[in-house]
């Protein structure tokens, strides 16, 4: 089980900087934020700590391959600390979070620049030709790469976030959206996630686009 708090103050002391508790607490706080009631839209289920911690924990195998650790690590904290659905500033609202966060903390300019940078291109439309970048993002997408019955659930949890979306509009646009992930070349770009996710990933996307 994800010791939230402990990696959390290792993550700042990987870039010389103090961890904030509060920022944790709020951090975690949205990441399991209901917006059903307060903005008339559809509560999280996928973007939760259940993937943060996902996330983090398969950094935590894959560290050793970042050229700044510590700046990965953090990007992955904030990636979905915003999370709206249907939403298009998502990524953007994240990406000013940790930035003030890491402003507050005392980080330099150029590193608060590069970890923005990592959480905006979760996005995953930009193409990608720096190592960090390739590795916070691949991570992101290694649930499409899971075990089958994991990818069911994640769909299930996607489409649960969706649920103000009707059922033909969103399966037309679900089907767009895993076809796009399955065109490309590689759908991982560090060599180590391509090796143990790309050939589940591609298995998990025909089959749903096959159902």
């Amino acid at each position: 089980m994800t010791d939230f708090h402990q990696r959390w103050h290792d993550d700042w002391a990987a870039l010389g900087l103090p961890a904030d508790t509060a920022c944790l607490d709020r951090l975690l706080a949205a990441y399991g934020e209901s917006y059903g009631e307060s903005h008339g839209e559809s509560a999280r289920h996928y973007h939760t700590a259940q993937h943060l911690a996902e996330c983090l924990d398969l950094f935590a195998q894959h560290a050793h391959l970042a050229r700044r650790p510590g700046e990965a690590a953090i990007a992955l904290w904030f990636h979905d600390a915003v999370y709206v659905p249907l939403a298009k500033d998502n990524e953007a609202r994240s990406a000013a979070w940790a930035a003030s966060a890491l402003t507050v903390a005392g980080a330099a300019p150029d590193v608060i620049a590069r970890v923005q940078a990592l959480v905006l291109a979760t996005q995953h439309h930009a193409a990608l030709d720096d190592p960090d970048t390739c590795l916070v993002v691949d991570i992101d997408l290694a649930i499409l790469g899971a075990p089958p019955a994991r990818f069911a659930e994640y769909e299930r949890q996607v489409r649960a976030e969706y649920a103000a979306v009707p059922p033909d509009e969103y399966g037309r646009k679900r089907r767009d959206v895993l076809a796009r992930f399955l065109a490309r070349p590689a759908i991982y770009r560090t060599a180590a996630l391509h090796a143990r996710f790309e050939g589940q990933a591609r298995s998990n996307l025909a089959h749903a686009l096959a159902a």
